[in-house]
């Protein structure tokens, strides 16, 4: 989770690609394209996090990575994510509506504070891997 433009679909398609190749992945653009859902009211983002959560669970994969803003705690909530990556790399974004919403968490599993997501994956991977081993 992150502001827009923070670098999530970057840091994702590094773990897909590079780390987690068997893993699903669920971009927030692509599923509002998939949906024809482009409302970012309160609601659309409480509906969006539902979407997520339902695609999510629905799989059989090992692994799945949802990318998406989750600006709120309720949204975050909604979710209910077994390891939460904050991709705090931006102070605002270019939208100043999620901007004004966007709550920093305060809990989460890891924390990305730049945007090199070749220099974040491993160390990411690592973490996931000393977590379920504990």
């Amino acid at each position: 989770m992150g502001l827009p433009g923070s670098g999530k679909t970057t840091l994702a398609t590094e773990l897909s690609e590079k780390y987690i190749p068997d893993s699903l992945w669920f971009n927030a653009d692509e599923i509002r394209k998939k949906y024809n859902d482009w409302d970012f009211s309160h609601e659309g983002r409480l509906r969006q996090a539902r979407r997520m959560r339902e695609l999510s669970e629905e799989s059989d994969n090992d692994y799945v990575m949802a990318d998406f803003v989750a600006p709120l705690p309720e949204m975050r909530e909604i979710y209910d994510a077994d390891y939460t990556i904050w991709v705090n790399t931006l102070q605002e974004s270019r939208f100043a509506d999620t901007n004004s919403v966007f709550v920093a968490p305060k809990t989460f599993d890891f924390c990305v504070t730049t945007q090199d997501c070749e220099f974040w994956a491993p160390l990411i991977i690592q973490h996931i891997n000393h977590v379920r081993s504990s």
